[in-house]
């Protein structure tokens, strides 16, 4: 059961309720996630933006979601590994590599650069240096994308913390963690 109570969207007014149709719209439904974060109108709106922004972004949304998985199966993220697998299959993610990037890695040189680069960015606490930085350069990325990727890394922290602080119940076909 969640800690904090999941909005129910039919109940919702104002900007809550405008920004929840929006999220209903796009997935077809109101993930649990959003129900909970909408428990403060200032979060949803910078959640909802934050999706919306990257999403428009120069990072393929297949490599987004490689991302955050990578990231939610560090954070022991049920919730997160969870949708954004589904959403990295409707991406064009094949299965495997989905499972690939769960575990930080991938066939493609430059995603594994990317993958590489955003779990030593959860694990170092962004405790960076230079080399870290030119080493995704050196696989091909623009200092555009490097900022972009770290805002990825930066949204799926955010989604993490909230679905594991708050047990928000997973509402998305489940995938297993790794074992620790």
């Amino acid at each position: 059961m969640s800690r904090v109570p999941l909005i129910d969207p039919a109940q919702a007014t104002g900007e809550r309720k405008q920004v929840l149709d929006q999220i209903h719209g796009a997935f077809g439904a109101t993930p649990a996630m959003f129900r909970a974060v909408a428990n403060s109108s200032a979060a949803l709106k910078s959640m909802w933006g934050s999706f919306g922004a990257l999403g428009g972004g120069v990072i393929s949304p297949k490599l987004g979601e490689q991302i955050a998985v990578a990231i939610a199966d560090r954070n022991q993220c049920e919730y997160c590994l969870a949708a954004h697998n589904a959403l990295g299959r409707k991406a064009g993610a094949t299965a495997a590599e989905m499972a690939a990037a769960q575990q930080g890695e991938s066939d493609d040189p430059k995603t594994a650069a990317a993958l590489r680069f955003a779990l030593k960015v959860v694990n170092d606490r962004a405790q960076l240096g230079d080399a870290d930085v030119q080493t995704l350069r050196g696989a091909g990325f623009n200092d555009e994308q490097i900022v972009e990727i770290l805002a990825h890394v930066a949204l799926n922290l955010f989604t993490n913390y909230v679905n594991v602080a708050f047990a928000v119940p997973v509402d998305f076909p489940a995938v297993k963690l790794r074992p620790r």
